[in-house]
Order: structure tokens, then C-alpha cells, then sequence
């Protein structure tokens, strides 16, 4: 079992920055791939990015590409998004979810086996 935690939401001006934090607890967090998605209201949940176990590889949605950047910390058991040059569209409730069994780019969420609660982020113009 795996709990995860997200932190670092809030409200934010267009073109300001925020990071996110999720923070693991269950099982050795190097073994597992992380994500983040969100889902803005009235919209399906979508793929934002994706980090390998060791951190060395990520995938990006073309939305976000150049703008966010997802780290992680082996040691502390945690995963960051980084988000600037905010927009409106950006806003979400954003979920942090962990991938025990595939590698590579997989951005089904249907994929990943666990999820944190989500935290929500709003962008104002």
C-alpha cells in the first residue's frame, strides 16, 4: 500500500509560479514511476507529466512543455512540480499517482495504481 500526499496548491496570478510537493509513505518510493494529472471542473482528468524511478527520464504534455518541470527526491520520498508562467487554463485540482508496473511514457491514468487527494490550484487573469 502506498499513500500519497500533495501539497503546495493555492491561488496564483497569470503568470506567477507555484511548486508542488507529493509526499510518499508505504512502500520504497524509488521503485515506483510517478505522475502528475489534473482535472479542471467539468473536465475529464489529463495527463500533465511523468518521472521515471530514478528521475532521469520525463514525459511532458505539449500544454505544459517548457513551463513546469516535475523533480524527485529519492531520499525524502518526494516529488515537486514546478509551475511557472501560470495561466488561467492551468487551473485544476492537481494529483499526484504512482506507477508500480509499466516504464516509459504512460499517461492513462488508468495505468497508475495509486493517487493521492489532490490539491487544487487556481490561476487568476
Amino acid at each position: 500500500q502506498v499513500q500519497l500526499v500533495e501539497s503546495g496548491g493555492g491561488l496564483v496570478q497569470a503568470g506567477g509560479s507555484l511548486r508542488l510537493s507529493c509526499a510518499a509513505s508505504g512502500r520504497t518510493f524509488s521503485s515506483y514511476a510517478m505522475a502528475w494529472f489534473r482535472q479542471a471542473p467539468g473536465k475529464e482528468r489529463e495527463f500533465v507529466v511523468r518521472i521515471s524511478r530514478s528521475g532521469g527520464t520525463s514525459y511532458y504534455a505539449d500544454s505544459v512543455k517548457g513551463r513546469f518541470t516535475i523533480s524527485r527526491d529519492n531520499a525524502k520520498n518526494t516529488v515537486y512540480l514546478q509551475m511557472n508562467s501560470l495561466k488561467p487554463e492551468d487551473t485544476a485540482v492537481y494529483y499526484c499517482a504512482a506507477d508500480f508496473r509499466g516504464v516509459g511514457y504512460r499517461r492513462d491514468s488508468g495505468l497508475y495504481d495509486y493517487w493521492g487527494q489532490g490539491t487544487q490550484v487556481t490561476v487568476s487573469s
